[in-house]
């Protein structure tokens, strides 16, 4: 796995080298940099359902679509609920962001079909984006800790094998900025949930201050996905942690009520 591989200006965008260099896909991670948000949602809050204006809010999707070139229209999103749920979406599902109705829960998205633009949130989660570029299928995940449990990223492989005949091998998976070891502290009762899903794996990757826990997912992830057959040269996690960086990043365990960034990825 590599923890760099990854672009970024000091702008809104940050993105993968490996997903760029395949010149076949749109993508990129949000920052909270150059937007229309103010105070708690300063600036670019790309979150649809916290407390920002619904007008800057539309003004900050204009302004990140625009930056990773894609359309606010073509997009797909989620009402996100810790889940380890994977959906195959289609043409059909876009343009239903800014709309009313409401979404179909879960926390990942896959699809083969260019023009439609997987989109999830995050504020401290990680986010994932995969890609075939074999059989040219592309996957979104959002992954908090239950997620991470679950090992809703490999959900997300197992769905592009499945529903599009990809290969594990041949998928790139890159991470988005996240909350980090150093403050992803939990206590014995969910530390305990990690040692009986992932074992040594668990242990290793995890440090103990008193009766808190700090855990690695970074890690935990990657063990999944090399479980899966994603190879090791194919993962690429991004080492900024959104808890640490507050000009940079929202995050709600600092902050509580924030703004919400996001990752988007679109076959070309």
């Amino acid at each position: 796995m590599h923890k760099s591989g990854f672009s970024y200006n000091g702008h809104r965008v940050i993105t993968c080298d490996a997903l760029t260099e395949t010149g076949l896909v749109r993508h990129g991670f949000s920052t909270r940099k150059e937007g229309a948000g103010t105070g708690k949602f300063a600036s670019l809050n790309l979150g649809l359902f916290t407390g920002d204006s619904k007008e800057n809010v539309r003004q900050n999707f204009a302004l990140f679509c625009h930056d990773i070139g894609a359309e606010p229209e073509d997009l797909v999103a989620l009402k996100q609920i810790h889940s380890t749920t994977v959906l195959s979406v289609t043409q059909k599902d876009i343009g239903k962001v800014f709309t009313e109705e409401q979404f179909v829960e879960a926390d990942g998205l896959v699809t083969n079909e260019p023009g439609v633009c997987l989109t999830t949130f995050y504020a401290d989660c990680t986010p994932f984006l995969l890609f075939d570029p074999v059989c040219r299928t592309v996957g979104a995940i959002h992954s908090g800790w239950r997620g991470t449990l679950g090992q809703i990223v490999c959900r997300a492989v197992e769905a592009m094998v499945q529903h599009y005949g990809s290969d594990s091998r041949n998928i790139l998976v890159a991470s988005g900025p996240s909350i980090k070891q150093c403050h992803f502290e939990v206590g014995q009762d969910v530390y305990e949930l990690f040692l009986e899903q992932f074992g040594e794996t668990a242990t290793a990757n995890t440090l103990q201050k008193g009766e808190k826990f700090y855990i690695d997912t970074d890690a935990i992830n990657a063990h999944s996905l090399e479980k899966v057959g994603v190879l090791q040269e194919h993962i690429f996690l991004n080492p900024c942690c959104t808890y640490c960086d507050s000009e940079t990043f929202f995050s709600y365990r600092r902050d509580g009520e924030t703004g919400r960034m996001c990752a988007m990825i679109e076959l070309i």
